[in-house]
């Protein structure tokens, strides 16, 4: 069952360590999906003009890194659907 709230890195420990690799699974999921929502936000206020930093590489770089990441979660998704994992959206 899915929770309602949103996840974070700490709600995905215990399933990285399990024996079942389903839970495995649905761990590197769900790490790739919390990472991308974060990249995507910090690519959003850099848009915005409100990024409270400098980034040290240069936007390009950020971009096909979130594009692989999109790229992988669908990867991901595919599988999951396939060996019939379950997985919380």
């Amino acid at each position: 069952m899915c929770d309602m709230r949103p996840m974070e890195l700490r709600d995905t420990v215990d399933m990285m360590n399990s024996e079942d690799y389903k839970e495995r699974f649905k761990a590197e999921y769900y790490q790739t999906v919390i990472r991308y929502g974060k990249l995507k936000n910090m690519l959003d206020r850099w848009d915005e003009g409100i990024l409270n930093f400098s980034p040290t590489c240069p936007r390009s770089t950020y971009n096909i890194q979130i594009n692989s990441m999109a790229e992988y979660i669908a990867i991901l998704e595919a599988r999951a659907v396939m060996e019939g994992i379950e997985l919380c959206k």
